[in-house]
């Protein structure tokens, strides 16, 4: 009983860590990449842009607006009676 309970408290955990500052911090290196991409008055040094930054930077942004996008189509399915597979590593909608 207790084991269970222990794993289930890890898996929150683990989940609420991973969501909870994995995501901010993640859009914070997108914003640091793309001050860098831009250069000049954006960045401290005052240096010339890096396109490859500002490239990393919209792939981080597009990142975390999947992962925010997948947590609201687990959320909404659930109140619709259907759950979200990732069988196939795309997450699809099936029913209960």
């Amino acid at each position: 009983m207790f084991q269970l309970f222990g794993v289930a408290i890890s898996q929150v955990v683990a989940i609420s860590i991973l969501v909870g500052a994995g995501l901010p911090a993640l859009f914070a290196f997108g914003i640091r990449a793309l001050a860098a991409g831009a250069g000049g008055n954006a960045e401290v040094s005052g240096a010339v842009g890096k396109p490859a930054m500002k490239v990393l930077a919209w792939v981080l942004f597009a990142l975390v607006l999947a992962v925010i996008a997948v947590g609201l189509a687990v959320i909404v399915s659930s109140g619709f009676g259907y759950k979200v597979s990732f069988e196939h590593f795309f997450p699809t909608f099936i029913e209960k």
